[in-house]
């Protein structure tokens, strides 16, 4: 995969813009949905231009990927995953696919793991594990986020990490102040061990203010949750873990 493409004196903004969040975005599908504020002709004529100069592979129509460089070529996107982003519904990563793509693990499940706010399964996924139902809350979230909305669901059992290395790690992703608020904010639609497990970090990392009050509040105080292997957090117990 090359990546140093000399762009034409000439490209057009819209261009630009599109071939530098393809070149600072690592491995990862691309589309026009990826793009909102473009007009779609530019953005079809960028991401064209970049699978041509083999910065990126198309895989469908509309559809492309950006590898990463390994041993034998760059990395080439899994059957599964393709069929994924081809379909019209969000495809959200979840189980052994959220883990991995968090750091927790390097499994990946053989099927393929993903959740989807749609009531039923896409079609396309019928080799797939899918979650169908999950909150459209999520919507705004990076994939990344809702990987660690996932991850909190599953109480940290697709990580492969002993219990203090999973805390610290998530922690560790939870840092940005930002990016915490909107995961409180989203986790409100999630089961209320998602919230106490999200309060319970945010706690440790020092979070004040309406993310942390709104998370407290929509516990019931008489309920318990189970941490799972989360249950290392330092404040779990304040936050109703078993």
């Amino acid at each position: 995969m090359s990546s140093t493409a000399t762009p034409n004196r000439r490209e057009k903004p819209a261009a630009k813009q599109v071939r530098t969040r393809v070149r600072n975005g690592g491995e990862r599908f691309w589309g026009h949905a990826d793009f909102p504020a473009l007009p779609a002709g530019a953005v079809s004529q960028a991401l064209s231009r970049l699978s041509h100069a083999g910065e990126l592979q198309r895989v469908h129509k509309g559809v492309y990927y950006r590898g990463r460089p390994t041993v034998v070529g760059p990395s080439r996107p899994e059957r599964l995953t393709s069929a994924a982003r081809a379909s019209r519904a969000r495809l959200q990563p979840a189980g052994l696919t959220a883990a991995n793509l968090l750091g927790f693990t390097s499994q990946n499940s053989a099927r393929g793991e993903f959740a989807v706010s749609a009531p039923a399964s896409p079609s396309s996924l019928a080799g797939a594990r899918v979650f169908a139902g999950r909150p459209h809350g999520r919507e705004s979230l990076t994939d990344s986020e809702i990987a660690l909305l996932e991850f909190l669901r599953d109480r940290g059992a697709t990580s492969d990490l002993s219990g203090p290395a999973t805390c610290a790690r998530l922690l560790e992703l939870l840092a940005d102040r930002q990016s915490f608020a909107r995961l409180a904010g989203a986790a409100l639609d999630e089961p209320p061990r998602v919230r106490a497990m999200l309060g319970a970090a945010g706690e440790q990392l020092g979070v004040l203010g309406r993310p942390l009050q709104r998370l407290r509040a929509s516990l019931n105080p008489l309920s318990r949750y189970d941490f799972g292997k989360l249950a290392c957090l330092e404040t779990s117990q304040s936050w109703q873990a078993k």
